[in-house]
Parts: structure tokens; sequence; C-alpha cells
């Protein structure tokens, strides 16, 4: 692509180009990646400034730098590109390379602090049922119609997301479903994307240690709403303090979704138990394999969303009653013994309190409740005594455990969930820093009709140790117990 075609709608603060035109044969933001031709924006990370490896950039052949500062020497050969934010501009230029992908397809967001996996991944599995081509952008995995393309944020960085969406253009999807994280929203990783619909799920304490602030963390989800179009849909969790807040600016069409009070979708239990449920939403009955309020939630918002995007409600409830839990959130496992085992990624304090109450409503006193818990290191320090609190509330035996501890001591983590305890708590809790062996503990303190929580990891495969990862997994570890 011509460097004056991809840069037309740029504000530039200084240009240089060479005496030659220049022809822009990728972009990237990481200088490793550069190849002969590309285009490498300089950004300034939380962690790494892009303005460091200009040089390095340039040596692998670049022909244009995007940048806030230039370089003190100025090569004749390449185009430079003096920008007042390299961030701000990064979205949009990797938008116009890859063509503009989100004008050929209807792209959904979904962005809060719990359920973004689950909705995002239900709603691809939904439309394919419905014989769409689709696009999946999640944690777990990404999906360009049934082809998995491996994940390793919930939002990708913004030249892949781009490159994913194109794709997913050019081989005739016609929706693509993404959760959309606070980062990527204060990083603008989104920026340039057109979007069909956005969905809110809820706002509870996350990513302190990146954002410092809830109220930060807060505008940084709405900013999402406020930039939404006119012609695009605005569905928000009424049920959350947050949900009126998140929607208060913005031009879209506004939906709201209720378990608990009337709104434009309506949904209710009418029964519960650990391997799905009987549920009424819009006055229409239908069955679940998911499990949990907060799962009525997160099938509200999917029933809302697909409504919204012109489907028949009595198809959307018919098929959504067919698909399973995503992997690692809520994934009930049986025992021969009697008692069984649920994984889920909960690994904030709300999301551990979600969990454990539905498991208690389920069991309604008839069986105990041992919860495997752990806190990931290098993150929100403020987050883990209150998770311990939550899982010593509604558990019979507490086991505190490793989740990542990446570069911090496991034990450190563990004295800091001990810490938000008393000392009638603490006689509830055990600390076993090996996971496997915590959860190989709760196995066997479990009796016939109870209930063993894994919570933290999820869907993950690996453990981060000291910035290493090793192969672990929840359930493989609980499937080798039950078959032994």
């Amino acid at each position: 692509m011509r460097l004056n075609s991809l840069t037309r709608d740029i504000q530039f603060i200084q240009l240089i180009l060479p005496k030659n035109e220049t022809d822009i044969t990728g972009i990237n933001i990481d200088s490793r990646q550069v190849k002969k031709g590309d285009m490498f924006i300089a950004m300034r990370g939380t962690q790494v400034d892009g303005h460091k490896y200009i040089a390095t950039a340039e040596e692998q052949g670049a022909a244009a730098i995007v940048c806030e500062t230039l370089p003190e020497h100025i090569n004749p050969e390449v185009a430079y590109l003096k920008v007042a934010d390299s961030q701000a501009v990064a979205g949009k230029l990797a938008t116009t390379f890859y063509g503009d992908p989100t004008q050929k397809l209807k792209l959904v967001g979904v962005t809060g602090t719990n359920g973004k996996t689950t909705i995002a991944t239900l709603l691809y599995e939904l439309f394919r049922e419905m014989g769409h081509k689709c696009g999946l952008l999640s944690t777990v995995c990404n999906y360009i119609d049934g082809t998995p393309y491996p994940s390793t944020h919930t939002t990708p960085d913004v030249v892949s997301l781009n490159a994913l969406l194109g794709k997913m253009a050019d081989e005739g999807c016609e929706y693509a479903f993404m959760e959309v994280s606070s980062h990527s929203l204060a990083q603008e990783r989104v920026g340039g994307l057109r979007f069909a619909g956005g969905i809110f799920t809820n706002l509870t304490r996350d990513h302190i240690d990146y954002h410092n602030t809830m109220e930060e963390y807060l505008r940084c989800k709405k900013s999402f709403f406020d930039k939404l179009p006119s012609d695009a849909f605005a569905i928000t969790n009424i049920d959350d303090k947050n949900g009126p807040v998140m929607v208060q600016n913005t031009r879209a069409d506004i939906k709201k979704y209720s378990a608990r009070t009337m709104g434009d979708y309506k949904g209710r239990i009418l029964e519960t138990h650990l391997d799905g449920m009987l549920l009424e939403f819009n006055r229409i009955e239908f069955t679940t394999q998911l499990t949990g309020r907060f799962n009525v939630s997160n099938l509200l918002a999917i029933f809302a969303a697909a409504v919204e995007l012109g489907k028949e409600p009595q198809e959307v409830l018919r098929i959504l009653s067919t698909l399973k839990p995503v992997s690692g959130r809520f994934e009930t496992l049986h025992s021969k013994d009697g008692y069984s085992a649920i994984v889920d990624y909960a690994h904030t304090p709300d999301a551990v309190k979600n969990v454990l109450s539905t498991v208690n409503e389920v069991l309604r006193g008839r069986g105990n409740i041992i919860t495997v818990v752990g806190a990931g290191g290098n993150r929100d320090k403020g987050k883990r005594p209150l998770m311990a609190v939550e899982a010593v509330r509604a558990s019979s035996r507490v086991i505190i455990t490793s989740d990542n501890p990446r570069f911090e001591e496991p034990q450190d983590i563990i004295n800091d969930m001990l810490a938000g305890l008393d000392d009638e708590q603490r006689k509830k809790v055990i600390s076993i820093i090996d996971r496997k062996e915590a959860i190989r503990t709760a196995c066997a303190l479990a009796q016939k009709g109870d209930v063993v929580v894994v919570a933290g990891k999820g869907h993950e495969d690996y453990q981060e140790i000291k910035g290493v990862k090793h192969h672990f997994d929840d359930k493989e570890v609980i499937r080798e117990i039950f078959n032994n």
C-alpha cells in the first residue's frame, strides 16, 4: 500500500519523506518482527519505549517510522512521520492497512470485569449454529470460522487485532464477537474499529495494579460506549449499579437486561442444578447447560445481542439450550465416588463469590464445599485478602495455594490472602503451595455429595513461575485423581 494512501487520515507534526515513493508491505509495533518494507510504529508502553528500537527497525528494513520524537540520525531512504501520540494513531493505521475490515462485517464487543469470555464465545457458537461465518477474539482462543488462532491476551495488540479482523473479512465472515479489555481501551487497541454493538456485563475490583483506581477502571470501560456510533446498540446490565453509568453518554440505541427487575430483556430461574437450569426469558421457557445466577445475566446478554442483530427470540433460545459451558467456566466434573469438582476461572473477589453462591444454592446444605483458590503474582495485591474472605465465607474448607506466582514468592502471596482472615476464619483454612497437592488434598477431603471448587485458572493449561510457563491444567489433575 502506498504510504500516502495509508496515512491519508493521520495528522502529523512533521513529515520527512525520501525521494522515491514509499510502499508499505506490513505494519509492526515490535521491532523484532519488522521486515523489509514495513512501517514501524514506535509507542511508549508501560514497560518499554518503542522509540529505543527505531534503529533496530531501520536495520531490519523498515520503510517508514511513526514516532513522537524523531531519531538523531535520519535515514534518507526511510519516511518519518512525527505525531503527537503514536498509540492514538496506531489503530487507524492498522485498520486502513488491513482494508477497514469492520466495514465489511458486524463486530460486537463485550466489556466488563466478569462474563466476557462466556458471552463472546457463546455468541460465536450461536451464530455459527445459525449458519453464519463468524470470528471470535477471546481470552481462551481466537477463531476464524472454526479455525483456531492462539490467544495471548484478552484483546490482541492493535496490529494483530486488525490482521485477524482483516482475515475474517477476507474469508467471508459476517459477524465477529470480541472481548474488549480495559487495558485495550486505555491503550487504544480498538481505535479505528467500527462496532455494530457493545455489551456491558458488570464492574467489580480488578486490574487496580494497572488503573490505580476504580474510577479510572470505570472510565476506561465507559469510553467504549461513549464512542459507539448512533446506529449501533448498547446492551447494559442494570442489575449492576454501573450499568446505567456505562451508557449515559452513548449515542447508541440503549437496551437493558436484568435478572432482578424490569428491562428490555428479563430473565428468571425456575430450576437450578449443577449441570444446568430451567429459565424463563421474556416469558419463554428453555433449558440451559450453564449454571448460576451470573450465567443468567450472561445468557440474557447473549439473547439480547442476538435479537438486536435480527434473530428470532425462540430460535435463539432453542439453540442456546444446546450449547455447553465455555472451557474453564463453571465446568463440572463428576467422580465415581459421588462428589463433584467445578473448575472456574474466578480470579476476582466477585467472581469467587458468584461461583460459590451458585454451588450453595444448588446444594442447599446437603453437602460441603471445599474450595481451592490462589491469587496471581505481580498483579493487584489489594484483591488477595478479599478473595480469601469470600472463599471462607461460602465454603466448609478452603485450601489456599499458588495460582500463577510469576516473579513473586508463592508463600508471600498466600500470606497476603491469609492477612484478610481473622483467627476463627483461619481454622477453616489450609495453605499448600503446590497446586497439584492442594487439589489432591481437597479431593481427599471430599465425601459423597460434596463439591470441590478449583478457582482461578479455568481454561489455562500452564502455571507461570519466574518467567517460565510450566504445563499445568486443573482439569487434567482432577481427571487423573478421579481415574485413580
